[in-house]
C-alpha cells in the first residue's frame, strides 16, 4: 500500500469516528462527533494542539478563530501556506470539540481520541520533521518526563528540548490565544528569542 493511499485510508476512518459517543471513557461527548485532522504524506511540519472549540467544530477546519490568526503570526504563514495539506499537518490531542464546562471554558481532550489515533497518526506521518506541541495536553504526551510541572517551564527550556530532539525537532508552545496575551507581556524571551527560532525553521521546511 502507498504512503498516500494508508494516510488517505487514515484520515477517512478519523473521519468516522464516534468513540467518544459509542464507547467513551466516563460520559459520553454532549454533542455529535466532528473529527477535525489534516494528515499529509507530504508535509514536514506537524501541529499538534489541545482540541477544536465552537469556532472549528462549526466549520470543520482547524484554526479557524483568533488563535489561528495568532498562530499563523507566531509561525510567519499566511492561511494559503498554513493550510496546505503539502506544507503542513495539524492532529489535536483531541479531533473533536469536547464541549464545555460549567464556567463556559473548552472541557480537555478527550482521552480516548489521544489513546486510538496519536500513536497512528505519527506513524504513518514519519516524514515530519518539525513537531510543534501545543499546550500543556500535548507537551505533556510527547515530552514525557521532559515536561515540567508548568507550561512556563516547559516553554522556557524550549531550547533544550529543541536541541535535545532528533527528528522531529520538537518546538513546546503556549496555546495561542488570546487569552494568553499576558502571559506572552510576562515572558518576553518567547517573542525575542523563541519566535524568531521557530520561524527560520518554518521558513526552510516551506520553502
Amino acid at each position: 500500500m502507498s504512503k498516500t493511499k494508508e494516510i488517505r485510508d487514515l484520515s477517512a476512518e478519523i473521519s468516522r469516528c464516534r468513540i467518544c459517543v459509542d464507547s467513551p471513557d466516563g460520559s459520553p461527548l454532549p454533542h455529535e462527533p466532528r473529527p477535525v485532522a489534516v494528515l499529509s504524506s507530504n508535509a514536514k511540519m506537524l501541529i499538534i494542539g489541545q482540541a477544536p472549540g465552537t469556532r472549528v467544530h462549526a466549520s470543520g477546519k482547524p484554526f479557524t478563530d483568533p488563535s489561528g490568526d495568532r498562530l499563523r503570526e507566531w509561525m510567519g504563514i499566511d492561511d494559503a501556506t498554513f493550510y496546505n495539506p503539502d506544507k503542513l499537518a495539524i492532529t489535536p490531542m483531541g479531533f473533536c470539540f469536547p464541549g464545555l464546562d460549567a464556567k463556559g471554558g473548552d472541557l480537555p481532550p478527550r482521552k480516548e481520541c489521544a489513546r486510538t489515533w496519536q500513536a497512528k497518526v505519527f506513524e504513518v506521518m514519519d516524514q515530519i520533521e518539525l513537531l510543534l506541541v501545543i499546550g500543556m495536553y500535548a507537551q505533556k504526551h510527547y515530552l514525557g518526563a521532559q515536561a515540567e510541572k508548568t507550561l512556563t517551564a516547559t516553554v522556557q527550556n524550549w531550547r533544550s528540548i529543541y536541541e535535545g530532539s532528533s527528528k522531529p525537532k520538537i518546538m513546546p508552545l503556549p496555546h495561542p490565544s488570546w487569552r494568553n496575551s499576558g502571559w506572552i507581556k510576562k515572558n518576553p524571551w518567547f517573542a525575542t528569542e523563541l519566535l524568531p527560532e521557530l520561524q527560520k525553521t518554518v521558513a526552510k521546511l516551506i520553502t
